[in-house]
């Protein structure tokens, strides 16, 4: 065989499997068609967080005589400048992950790859030539793309994704934004926080619909007080181009129709199954998500599939947890199947949201016995003098076992607590054990022995 081990895909989930590889002493080839990296580090996690950045560097411009400093002349946002940070940082990441794969010996070739019947990969490569390799293990770690919705139909330019969103060549004066998950919301944010004037449309009653009801209504009270519209239990039913404008239908408790220069969608993604060869291979999969066993094997032996493709959140650490498990496994060595129930998950607004578990909504909605407790960021002394205290930390606790069920936080830097609980969680450790542990003062992460110690 040509190889030990074939990876297709170099996003967070493939090119984590091919360094894995490599180092072990096998020899690995890493195929892409497009950037080391991924959507991850090249159009997704990365990028926007840089845009982010420059959003709350443009913020605390703005408020700066709230903390005693006087900047001379006008304080305004430079988008092209945004946007030429945010490529930047992408591409440090890129030629970061380049070396890494050099530095471990795995070899990397750029171009689109199809599995054979045989279990052969045919891989067309950038510059034209075409060869089929084999190798004893392949992993498929593919990822997703922006889904496309026809009411939505992409032109990338008046109604676009969240790779344009990212290199808009000029700053929209208005954006309807479709979707409020991760996505959604943290460009949203952006745009808000920068000068358009955004409107986020929601499908489900709440927005960020996936988190615990209070965070959803806290972030929307602090993205209306940042001047955002906010439609939930709303669809859009079509989106007409006037003008070089957008006109935009909605449909909630009554009709009405918005205009601006450019509507975002962000309803979700949808996984790069489409030509994979996925049927001449023998491989099973239903509703665009491959079936893998505990450890990714496919049906067919000496196949796995990693990330997006997969059941489980498409996030990009769980890509990359997947990428370790199913490398030790195929190396023979003992791991542990990945806990989907105790899997974080982020979003990085302005306040943050970081969850993990069970929310107060899930826990009841199951009948269990819990005690919930919490804290507001409103009495704490670090979020008083970072001078933002919305948001709060609530923990939900097996009242008769006091093992943490869940948690939910909303607030500045909460990203940065939230594996303090999955960690706990991951441990067994009880919310007693938790709160005699002590936290340093002052710290926003004092919130979750505060949250605790209002029930114990």
């Amino acid at each position: 065989m040509n190889y030990d081990i074939i990876i297709i895909g170099a996003g967070p989930g493939g090119y984590v499997a091919a360094e894995k590889s490599a180092k072990a002493g096998k020899k690995t080839l890493l195929i892409e068609k497009e950037r080391l990296g991924g959507i991850c580090l090249n159009w997704g996690c990365i990028p926007t967080k840089a845009l982010l950045k420059s959003a709350q560097v443009f913020h605390y411009a703005e408020k700066s005589m709230d903390y005693g400093v006087d900047i001379m002349g006008d304080v305004k946002p430079n988008f092209a400048k945004m946007v030429e940070r945010s490529r930047g940082v992408a591409d440090q990441m890129n030629k970061g992950v380049e070396f890494l794969m050099n530095k471990s010996g795995v070899e990397v070739m750029f171009g689109t790859a199809k599995l054979n019947a045989d279990k052969s990969v045919n891989v067309i490569c950038t510059d034209g030539t075409e060869n089929n390799f084999t190798a004893e293990h392949i992993i498929l770690a593919v990822g997703a793309h922006s889904r496309q919705l026809p009411n939505l139909p992409q032109d990338g330019k008046h109604i676009i994704g969240y790779r344009e969103a990212m290199t808009l060549t000029e700053q929209p004066k208005s954006m309807v934004v479709v979707g409020s998950g991760a996505i959604g919301s943290e460009f949203a944010h952006f745009y808000q926080s920068i000068g358009t004037q955004v409107t986020l449309v929601e499908f489900m009653p709440t927005i960020v619909p996936n988190e615990d009801k209070e965070v959803a209504s806290t972030i929307q009270r602090c993205f209306k007080k940042n001047g955002m519209k906010v439609y939930t239990a709303t669809s859009v039913e079509k989106v007409e181009v006037v003008d070089n404008h957008c006109v935009v239908t909605l449909s909630g408790k009554k009709t009405e129709t918005l205009e601006c220069d450019v509507v975002l969608s962000a309803v979700g993604v949808e996984t790069n199954l489409a030509g994979l060869g996925l049927e001449d291979a023998g491989i099973e999969f239903e509703r665009g998500k491959v079936t893998v066993d505990e450890y990714y094997q496919t049906n067919v032996k000496g196949i796995y599939a990693i990330g997006d493709i997969v059941k489980g959140p498409a996030l990009a650490h769980v890509a990359s947890a997947e990428a370790v498990v199913c490398v030790n496994h195929i190396l023979g060595k003992k791991t542990e199947p990945i806990n989907y129930n105790n899997i974080p998950g982020c979003t990085y607004t302005t306040p943050e949201i970081a969850s993990v578990g069970l929310s107060e909504d899930k826990a009841k909605e199951q009948g269990l016995d819990i005690k919930v407790g919490k804290f507001s960021f409103m009495a704490s002394g670090k979020a008083t003098a970072a001078g933002n205290r919305d948001g709060f930390v609530k923990i939900i606790v097996d009242a008769k076992t006091d093992l943490i069920l869940g948690c939910s936080m909303v607030g500045d830097n909460v990203t940065e607590m939230i594996e303090e609980i999955v960690i706990a969680r991951q441990m067994n450790l009880t919310a007693t054990q938790i709160l005699s542990t002590i936290h340093p003062h002052p710290t926003m992460s004092e919130g979750v022995m505060e949250a605790l110690s209002s029930i114990l």
